[in-house]
């Protein structure tokens, strides 16, 4: 492959792995350390409820703070310039929203998942595994996300060649997360993502302060040597460079950004978080400490982003292994050579780790907690039966990112998390708003939301440019299939959301309204109360 090759000197080799080892034994300490207390399905689920708001909002800012974060959206600003700062705007937004309308409810709600939420009232075999298919649905498309970005990541730093190493690299990955999960469970996967919270910002604010120190901190001369590197020009500084250039991308943006900002309120690896405290007002506590990290990091990623179109260049990004996602890595090789790239790839890495981990969790306990737990057994099952349940998922659902990761290897991850973005906001979010807020919502209006969100998103996407059909300027193929001369695609946009939403609002309505269903009047009371005011959640979670 010619493009690990012309970057086999970017960085030591020898020094990336060493660092890279490095952190890798420190977690493997820290999750055994913490998997030694695993004895409940609370622990393993949950942490054992024994987190702070502080320690849980610096984990949420972990897990939200994704590869797409670091990685996606820097190179998305390098290249794309503007447009790509939506990203970051629109991810922001969203954890607005998810705070305003779900957040604390779920906490006071629920016990383990959502599907506690969203079954509180109605019926519990049907909806804990449209629920459960829906979660496993989303974390898919997060996890291509972070595989993808740890392919082309450790690739650029090890000056890999051809496609089989780079394959082995994502299997690499693959099987460490696997083992965090099993090890440590919750509170191992919790504190792996503390640590990384904290190199995150401390590493993007490092690199932040030497890109202003550059331009003598000016934001102003930033911008205009950004422009002046870049082959766009000034219109690198300009709406619509890529979402502007036809009706279709301006609709596609409309899209996007729908997907942003309502996803996050159905992300399911996010949302799981909240459990992990003790209470309603430290879980109040957890998005205060969030919001502000997450606020002060996606500023950050303005100055990563065109710092790395000024001092590397688009050209020189777009042509290295893992393309736009190299943007970060390479930006910090140019201001600090060796020592710095290590360190900041290091950081990169362990962000990747932690939310595939807090990915797997979700998805495990999704499935042995609602299926095989509620639906199959019918809640007559041993904690620790469970708790194994899960850990076989894990390393099912681990194997099937590896192979995904494999295929999406070459996407922007940016890109590929807004699809779980919109998978969620159109199968999770109007489920989760409509139980929440609506008293004549019932099962058929849930089944009919989850399944027709998750299934017109999936198939909108499957038969979108993103998987067949769409090429860049040199004709090469820019969707997941690499063969250029298959094309499916019939629905023009990248991202489904404008479609997929609406029609899972609109379903969930119909569904409703079409059943005579009506739920028991005493049992909406009893969880608007305990939503609002967390009434009797501390009871309902001792398990």
């Amino acid at each position: 492959m010619k493009a690990a090759a012309a970057f086999e000197d970017v960085g030591s080799p020898g020094l990336n792995i060493t660092i890279f080892v490095i952190f890798v034994v420190i977690t493997i300490g820290i999750v055994l350390r913490a998997g030694r207390n695993n004895r409940t399905a609370a622990d393993y689920y949950a942490g054992g409820r024994a987190f702070t708001g502080r320690q849980n909002g610096i984990a949420i800012a972990g897990d939200y703070l994704s590869a797409a974060s670091f990685l996606g959206i820097a190179g998305a600003i390098a290249t794309v310039g503007y447009d790509g700062f939506m990203y970051s705007i629109g991810f922001l937004v969203a954890w607005l929203v998810a705070l305003l309308l779900v957040a604390e409810l779920l906490r006071n709600t629920g016990r383990f998942t959502m599907a506690d939420v969203l079954s509180f009232r109605l019926r519990q075999g049907p909806v804990r595994t449209a629920a459960a298919i829906s979660t496993l649905a989303v974390t898919f498309f997060y996890l291509l996300a972070q595989m993808a970005g740890a392919g082309g990541l450790v690739n650029l730093l090890l000056g890999v060649e051809g496609t089989g190493a780079q394959n082995l690299v994502i299997a690499i990955v693959g099987i460490l997360m696997i083992v965090y999960v099993l090890v440590g469970g919750m509170k191992g996967t919790t504190w792996v993502q503390i640590i990384k919270a904290v190199l995150l910002i401390i590493g993007a604010a490092l690199m932040v302060v030497w890109v202003l120190a550059k331009a003598g901190l000016n934001f102003s001369e930033l911008l205009g040597d950004a422009a002046a590197k870049s082959p766009a020009s000034t219109a690198l500084l300009e709406p619509g460079l890529r979402y502007g250039l036809t009706g279709t991308t301006k609709l596609d943006f409309i899209s996007l950004g729908l997907a942003l900002v309502l996803g996050t309120a159905g992300l399911p690896h996010v949302l799981m978080r909240f459990y992990t405290v003790p209470s309603s007002k430290e879980a109040r506590r957890s998005v205060v400490w969030a919001i502000w990290l997450i606020g002060i990091f996606y500023l950050f990623t303005l100055v990563l982003g065109f710092g790395a179109a000024w001092l590397v260049g688009p050209e020189k990004i777009m042509s290295a292994p893992g393309k736009a996602n190299s943007a970060a890595p390479l930006l910090a090789y140019e201001l600090g050579s060796n020592l710095l790239l290590g360190v900041i790839s290091a950081v990169a890495f362990a962000t990747i780790l932690a939310v595939v981990a807090g990915l797997t969790i979700t998805a495990s306990a999704s499935f042995a907690h609602d299926v095989y737990s509620n639906v199959i057994k019918k809640g007559q099952v041993r904690a620790d039966d469970e708790v194994r349940v899960a850990r076989i998922t894990a390393v099912v659902i681990g194997l099937v990112a590896i192979v995904g990761g494999i295929l999406a290897k070459d996407q922007n991850v940016a890109f590929l998390v807004a699809l779980a973005f919109a998978v969620a906001a159109s199968a999770n979010l109007p489920t989760i708003l409509f139980s929440l807020f609506w008293k004549r919502f019932n099962t058929r209006g849930a089944l009919w939301s989850i399944y027709g969100g998750l299934t017109s998103a999936l198939v909108l996407i499957i038969f979108s440019p993103v998987v067949s059909g769409k090429v860049d300027a040199t004709g090469k193929s820019a969707s997941v299939i690499t063969d250029t001369g298959i094309d499916f695609h019939w629905f023009p946009l990248d991202n489904p959301g404008i479609i997929s939403i609406p029609l899972g609002f609109l379903l969930g309505y119909l569904g409703t309204i079409t059943s005579k269903e009506v739920g028991p009047a005493a049992k909406y009371a009893e969880m608007e109360v305990r939503s609002l005011t967390g009434a009797g959640s501390e009871k309902a979670t001792e398990h």
